[in-house]
């Protein structure tokens, strides 16, 4: 099965489904962008990591590296294979050097691990062909003049506003370290816009 390379487009909070946000992912050699609804709790780990944020406590997800760390065992890719109605299914490869397992998970733990671990994501071409869409970083469709690798200037992954609604969600699930992380980014980020 063909596979293509993906990168993280954005973030942001979902206006469809509320209390979910969105992730974009978009081919790196394409014009294909894959649109996935994921928790609140996904979507924080993936800010975090986006933005450098580093908590004062470890998160699930920098526990799970640790222990695979002391194992000898490394994520090499995260696989997002198929979609079913509306549900991406995704699995992570890892290796000790020797085995190569398969394990399968939800597709925001899977994209929050390849920023843990810095590993590629992958998404097969027929989940490409059946859910995603092909626009411009603007979101505008595609004409058959635009070019498709024109570097632009990168955008913000995350927003101040999706930001803030994270550090709400936080200070709702009393992660009070988190939410101040957010906060301290967040008022970093507003002092260079002022500048």
């Amino acid at each position: 099965m063909k596979k293509k390379l993906v990168k993280i487009l954005g973030i942001s909070y979902s206006q469809s489904q509320m209390g979910s946000y969105v992730v974009v992912l978009s081919e790196v050699k394409g014009k294909t962008k894959l649109p996935l609804i994921i928790k609140p709790s996904d979507a924080q780990q993936i800010a975090l990591k986006i933005e450098g944020i580093k908590p004062q406590r470890p998160l699930t997800h920098d526990i799970f590296k640790s222990m695979t760390d002391s194992f000898g065992i490394d994520v090499q890719e995260i696989y997002i294979h198929s979609v079913l109605e509306g549900i991406f299914y995704t699995k992570i490869i890892a290796s000790n050097g020797l085995d190569e397992v398969e394990i399968e998970c939800v597709a925001g733990d899977g994209i929050s691990l390849s920023l843990v671990y810095d590993c590629p994501i992958y998404v097969s071409q027929s989940v490409l062909d059946n859910a995603g869409i092909s626009i411009n970083n603007d979101g505008n469709p595609f004409e058959d003049e635009d070019i498709e690798d024109v570097e632009e200037e990168p955008k913000r992954a995350v927003s101040i506003e999706d930001l803030e609604k994270m550090m709400e969600g936080a200070l709702a699930n009393e992660e009070y370290e988190i939410a101040a992380e957010l906060r301290d980014r967040i008022q970093m980020l507003k002092d260079k816009a002022t500048k």
